[in-house]
């Protein structure tokens, strides 16, 4: 089938597009849009996260679990929400840690586009989600795709950097090839675990560190 997807990431994942497993997340998809049921982030953002951050200029990978379930909050980056959204308490604990980290003024934004635009890939394990329901799509067959995501990318390209933040991003640990790539592992930032190992990982300067070792232009995280 056709997928909307930068051509980058599309000549990659061309193959998974005709499994079984993608098509039955688009069935399923279709089915939920039939019924009525409100789906986040809207249809044409779902592959937000490939259209701004093309495979080519990846760097550094963010693993989110699934998109916000609030109206107006997700658009397809992993613990970014557009401008105008107040950010959510995790993405401020995120804000809190980089003014700590690197000195970066807390935003007035939530919006991480820029981050995206620089070859930071905001993935969220799961791509969609049911209005008020998190975790709602987590059986749709979108951990098989992103699974794939995440080994492409270790397998195909050398040198990323992949934030890890919780347990569930840390189970993905052993899809990555780590002599040729540098995981980093935190807690969660949410409020509930920011202070059990997020605050002070300093995840933000040593992924810098290591990008610019290999000489990788670094992220200007100031938004």
């Amino acid at each position: 089938m056709n997928v909307q997807m930068e051509a980058g990431w599309k000549k990659v994942l061309e193959a998974e597009f005709s499994k079984p497993y993608f098509l039955q997340i688009v069935h399923f998809l279709k089915t939920e849009k039939i019924l009525g049921k409100i789906i986040y982030p809207p249809g044409s953002q779902i592959f937000n996260a490939f259209e701004m951050c093309p495979f080519e200029n990846t760097k550094l990978v963010i693993l989110g679990q699934d998109p916000y379930h609030g109206p107006g909050q997700a658009h397809g980056l992993c613990f970014s929400v557009p401008d105008g959204i107040r950010p959510p308490p995790s993405l401020q604990n995120i804000f809190k840690e980089l003014n700590t980290d690197v000195g970066m003024p807390i935003p007035q934004t939530g919006n991480l586009s820029p981050w995206a635009r620089q070859g930071v890939l905001l993935l969220n394990a799961y791509l969609t989600v049911l209005a008020n329901a998190p975790a709602s799509h987590s059986q749709a067959g979108w951990g098989e795709f992103t699974d794939t995501v995440i080994q492409k990318l270790s397998d195909l390209k050398k040198n990323l950097v992949f934030l890890l933040w919780g347990k569930f991003a840390q189970e993905k640990q052993s899809l990555i090839d780590e002599t040729k790539h540098y995981v980093l592992k935190a807690a969660h930032p949410s409020p509930f675990s920011a202070d059990k190992g997020f605050f002070g990982c300093r995840h933000f300067s040593k992924a810098n560190t290591y990008l610019m070792k290999n000489g990788i232009d670094p992220i200007d995280w100031k938004l």
